[in-house]
């Protein structure tokens, strides 16, 4: 009676704990593909700033395992680049959420074979989530793509509360760079100690930022490709003073460490 009484109280606990907005009435974008809807209403009830509440997501795991499912005969190559790209992209970061969910609270480069051995069915292709990154979406040739993976972990770019629309994608990628740029978790300038400090998530796709944003750099003589790609995907947002402190080309580059707890509701202390 007792063990049946604390998982009524769990449930309970956890259903409060939901943001408002999942416990109304979900309105889809208009704009979104149907096949994406259910994903979207999924992020919209259990995502917020990047965070997920997985006990929540877990119990209701049906929705996400049933929109997975309807991934494995879709047609991935329908309709037009932005929406072969949003089609990836929720793809990717759909199997992300169900493994985590699937071996929760362990975080993902603690389960064996997560993103380089365990195949998914996904528009008729056995794949793996590296194959997805690394071969599926490189095709595109847009770097911001590697910015909205959900690796499930805090170093992973910011996960949205929304599902990504091929309508939409310019926008949301636009708004995903910005977020990253300006984020002291994926970027921080430290004036006083000399260094710029970056995601690693830079360095592991270099070559797609280097040939998108070298070009758009400060002028800053002797740096590296990649130094002058991440100051030039950094530009638009720097403040006056942390422009003119790379300007001074003093700095030293860094690579922070990737942060592989998982991007945990429950692990988020106020």
């Amino acid at each position: 009676m007792l063990v049946g009484m604390r998982a009524v109280l769990l449930l309970w606990m956890t259903l409060l704990a939901l943001p408002a907005a999942a416990q109304t009435d979900y309105q889809p974008p208009a704009d979104l593909e149907p096949i994406h809807r259910p994903f979207d209403q999924l992020l919209d009830s259990y995502v917020r700033d990047g965070i997920v509440y997985y006990r929540a997501l877990k119990i209701d795991r049906a929705k996400l395992d049933r929109y997975v499912a309807s991934l494995a005969a879709a047609d991935a190559a329908s309709g037009d680049k932005p929406r072969q790209i949003a089609f990836w992209i929720n793809a990717y970061n759909a199997l992300s959420l169900q493994t985590a969910v699937s071996h929760y609270p362990v975080s993902m480069n603690q389960v064996p074979g997560a993103f380089d051995r365990t195949k998914h069915t996904v528009a008729g292709r056995a794949v793996t989530l590296d194959q997805i990154e690394n071969t599926i979406l490189a095709a595109f040739n847009d770097p911001r793509i590697y910015l909205v993976l959900g690796r499930s972990a805090m170093g992973s770019g910011r996960l949205r509360s929304e599902a990504f629309s091929g309508a939409r994608l310019e926008t949301q990628l636009a708004q995903s760079a910005e977020q990253f740029a300006t984020q002291p978790q994926y970027i921080k300038i430290d004036e006083l100690g000399g260094t710029l400090s970056v995601s690693p998530i830079l360095s592991w796709r270099s070559k797609p930022f280097i040939d998108t944003y070298a070009g758009k750099s400060l002028d800053l003589p002797g740096r590296t490709p990649i130094e002058l790609a991440i100051v030039g995907l950094i530009k638009p947002y720097l403040l006056p003073a942390e422009r003119e402190f790379l300007e001074k080309n003093s700095w030293k580059l860094v690579y922070l460490d990737f942060d592989w707890k998982l991007n945990d509701r429950a692990g988020i202390r106020h």
